[in-house]
């Protein structure tokens, strides 16, 4: 991670369940580490094995509910069975370099259960750490970027030849769409934009609208042709 860390290592030493409350689906998940705890959110079918996984990360103050109307929650629900999702919540929220170890976490207990075939999704700062968690891991076949930050992104060409989906609102008062514009600028093909009129930072505006962008995006690429008939 070039300056800012010396140190990239993080290892998993124990799991352990917590209780998510009734507000929410999915099984919680403690990832016991070397650098912390870190809790987690886990849609899995173990009656239906797959090798398909999704690492959903919030912003600078973490959460596991993202944008766009609860985007991580509805969508790592609704694909499993098929694809394994986990939520993760930040140890040391706004810290990129200790969020992008919890990150690298989360893939490391997808590929050590069988997962080959890993997207990494992010929200605003959330939006850094995929894309410097990516090039860090074989299993990351893709990343999604929502209203990015640039900052921690200048090495978004190492992504590829993996790709690439910037989704940003047009009247984001946040961080500007001018973000994600530099961010694609920097990356590599193959490489998408989509700048969404009418929405600001959250992507609720248009929440149903952009879900759908983002789930069929992650079906294209988890999928191979032949398979997409068979869902």
């Amino acid at each position: 991670m070039g300056e800012e860390a010396d140190d990239i290592s993080i290892g998993i030493t124990g799991l352990s369940e917590w209780d998510v409350g009734e507000d929410q689906v999915g099984r919680g998940l403690l990832l016991v580490t070397n650098r912390g705890p870190i809790q987690t959110i886990i849609h899995h079918d173990p009656t239906s094995p797959t090798h398909r996984g999704i690492v959903w990360v919030g912003g600078a103050r973490g959460g596991f509910e993202g944008p766009a109307g609860s985007m991580y929650k509805l969508l790592g629900d609704g694909l499993s069975p098929g694809i394994t999702s986990i939520r993760l919540d930040y140890r040391q929220p706004n810290v990129l370099v200790e969020c992008v170890m919890d990150t690298l976490a989360a893939l490391s207990f997808l590929s050590g259960t069988g997962h080959t075939d890993v997207i990494l999704v992010g929200h605003s700062f959330g939006g850094a750490v995929v894309i410097k968690a990516a090039p860090y891991s074989e299993v990351v076949k893709g990343v999604i970027a929502l209203s990015s930050q640039t900052f921690g992104a200048g090495d978004v060409s190492q992504v590829s030849p993996s790709p690439i989906l910037l989704v940003h609102g047009e009247r984001d008062t946040v961080l500007s769409q001018e973000s994600s514009l530099k961010i694609f600028e920097w990356a590599e093909e193959p490489k998408e934009l989509r700048l969404i009129p009418e929405n600001g930072h959250g992507l609720q505006e248009s929440a149903q609208e952009i879900r759908q962008l983002v789930s069929e995006w992650l079906v294209q690429h988890l999928y191979l042709p032949g398979e997409l008939t068979q869902r």
